[in-house]
């Protein structure tokens, strides 16, 4: 049978791991105030050069997802010079974020000089092609966000890219890519699928992390 979850109130938990996880948590995305908030009230040790750090992660992060993807670049270079060299894909998603800004403001020249100047030179390698076009096929549109690729207009999309440069810079900073939160979620839906599974003829339903929230 499936763990009846009341038994978990018998489990000891430590208040320094669950301050841990939590501090994981604010230092990744970026919330300074609440960091410091949440270390004076707990008593923690403040990461060494936290503040500095996420000041200048949240600057960076803030401009993928405003759109202002050149400054976004520029900043990244001034915090981690050899990231984007590296990060062939996350340094070619950043641009076509700029390439979508110019499309949206029918800046339609522009745009395609930008393409071809900078975009373009990533269709050499096979993986960016099929993306490339579908970039490119947005100025066949007089109304791009009613295109079929209309989701790489989105936030969704701009929000996606700022993750990944920011879990990039993480990693570049031998700091962990995903919060200790992030991980635990991750191992608990394992373990919960697999003894699922391994009851599946006679026990519950599959596992769904959004239906345990819930519950």
């Amino acid at each position: 049978m499936d763990v009846d979850p009341r038994h978990y109130n018998h489990v000891a938990i430590n208040d320094n791991d669950v301050h841990n996880i939590v501090l994981s948590y604010l230092v990744h995305n970026c919330y300074k105030e609440s960091v410091e908030s949440f270390v004076a009230s707990t008593g923690m040790k403040q990461p060494a050069d936290c503040l500095e750090d996420m000041e200048k992660r949240k600057r960076i992060f803030h401009c993928a997802v405003e759109g202002n993807a050149l400054k976004a670049i520029e900043l990244t270079e001034q915090l981690a010079p050899d990231l984007l060299g590296k990060k062939k894909e996350l340094h070619f998603d950043l641009l076509s974020l700029h390439f979508v800004e110019l499309v949206c403001s029918k800046k339609c020249t522009e745009a395609l000089e930008f393409a071809q100047n900078q975009l373009t030179p990533f269709g050499k390698v096979e993986r960016y092609v099929s993306k490339l076009e579908d970039f490119m096929a947005l100025l066949a549109y007089e109304e791009p966000e009613k295109s079929p690729m209309f989701h790489l207009l989105s936030l969704d999309y701009r929000q996606q890219v700022a993750d990944s440069l920011n879990r990039a810079v993480l990693a570049h900073s031998n700091l962990p890519n995903y919060t200790a939160m992030e991980r635990l979620i991750q191992q608990t839906t394992v373990v919960r699928q697999s003894i699922s599974e391994e009851n599946a003829k006679n026990g519950p339903p599959p596992f769904s992390l959004k239906d345990f929230i819930r519950s």
